[in-house]
């Protein structure tokens, strides 16, 4: 799957990674609709993290449709507020 961080580039990362990453996107919803904004912050890290370690980073003149799209590691609760679904941000994984 290509996942894209916004801001930063793509990464080719393999289905078997979203058990761990679906976990920390649950906690990220968990405080984000608790309003825990340090919660918030910790756990954007963790995942955007998780996704560059576990991925591999595509070329940057390289343009694959994006299969998922993350927010940047600056955004504020708020504008990912605005990108999740009842999901989370990986909807269906």
């Amino acid at each position: 799957m290509i996942v894209r961080i916004m801001g930063e580039g793509q990464v080719r990362l393999d289905d078997s990674h979203f058990v761990e990453l679906n976990k920390l996107d649950d906690e990220l919803l968990a405080e984000m609709q608790s309003g825990d904004e340090e919660g918030f912050r910790r756990t954007l890290g963790a995942l955007l993290e998780a996704v560059r370690s576990m991925g591999t980073p595509l070329p940057d003149d390289a343009l694959e449709p994006s299969e998922l799209i993350l927010p940047s590691p600056e955004a504020t609760l708020e504008e990912v507020r605005e990108m999740l679904s009842d999901d989370g941000l990986i909807p269906g994984v």
